[in-house]
């Protein structure tokens, strides 16, 4: 897959200019991947979806484990399967709309005083297409920091990818739902 060509010259500053882009290009190639699955899952690909609609738990038994191994992973602050279960080019797209790459993202786990309360997933959401997949749903975050107690609704969603024989997650999506 292409995902850019700039024609700016070969020689001298053009050329130099080329190169850069053509880094920058490669830079941001996975998020731009991850964006245009995510907007194709959320779409959605008339016969190629398994959605698990409210009252219903239809979904891929090795998918629903590694989501149930995230979620533990997350409320029990457990980096180390955190970790394994996030691609290394990972990335979190926060309610507020802050940007953060995998290791910014276990960094969070450390900070003291940092602690997220059990949460449940209401309304979930799941289409997988081969070794692509999405999962979500709304939830109530409750987390203290600092000895700050805080709480939003959000909206979650996960694009996963099969590497390997195991589900990661390469991109999450916060949005905050009006309450």
């Amino acid at each position: 897959m292409t995902f850019a060509r700039f024609s700016v010259g070969s020689a001298g500053k053009g050329g130099a200019m080329q190169n850069r882009l053509r880094v920058r290009a490669e830079q941001i190639r996975p998020t731009f991947i991850a964006i245009a699955v995510a907007a194709t899952l959320a779409i959605g690909l008339p016969g190629y979806s398994a959605l698990a609609r409210p009252g219903k738990t239809e979904i891929l038994p090795d998918l629903r484990k590694a989501w149930d191994d995230y979620n533990r992973a997350t409320i029990g602050k457990d980096i180390a399967t955190l970790a394994t279960l996030v691609t290394d080019d990972y990335m979190l797209v926060n309610s507020d709309g802050s940007v953060q790459d995998k290791a910014s993202y276990l960094a969070d786990f450390r900070l003291p005083g940092f602690k997220l309360e059990p949460y449940k997933i209401e309304q979930p959401l799941q289409k997988s297409w081969g070794d692509a997949a999405l999962t979500g749903g709304v939830f109530n975050l409750r987390w203290t920091q600092d000895g700050k107690h805080n709480r939003r609704r959000l909206r979650i969603a996960h694009v996963w990818t099969k590497q390997d024989g195991r589900w990661r997650i390469s991109y999450t999506q916060l949005t905050r739902v009006p309450e």
